[in-house]
């Protein structure tokens, strides 16, 4: 395994980033295009993912890194959300929805099992004699 030295070594932060592209991409269609209010809220729902995690990653330090990784997952359920709704109203297709959902719920799995994995590390580091 490589010694990860950025936060542009992250999986977690490549995936949040090509996210964020796709969902960029996806909101220049004309509907979604000219509803100014959820397509700037969801671009800053998403751009916030990739964001946060190398704001907290660049801190070096775990605690204020689980904080931001919170912080990124919270905005992977807004994004969600925001989803959901361009769904409901024809923003999306089926296939488009579905695509999207499967990576932001990935995705937040995958920060989820970072900030568990954390956890255990900074919990283990408390036991071991100095």
């Amino acid at each position: 395994m490589n010694k990860i030295k950025s936060f542009q070594d992250l999986e977690i932060w490549k995936n949040s980033k090509d996210l964020s592209v796709c969902v960029y991409k996806l909101t220049q269609k004309d509907k979604f295009n000219r509803d100014f209010g959820l397509r700037d809220q969801i671009r800053r729902a998403v751009i916030s993912i990739p964001s946060n995690i190398a704001e907290g990653f660049s801190r070096n330090n775990n605690n204020e890194l689980i904080q931001f990784l919170r912080i990124a997952k919270g905005s992977c359920a807004e994004a969600i959300t925001q989803l959901i709704i361009a769904k409901e109203i024809d923003y999306l297709s089926e296939m488009e929805f579905n695509e999207l959902l499967i990576k932001l719920e990935t995705l937040s799995d995958e920060i989820g099992k970072f900030i568990n994995y954390l956890r255990t590390k900074r919990k283990n580091k408390e036991f071991l004699p100095k």
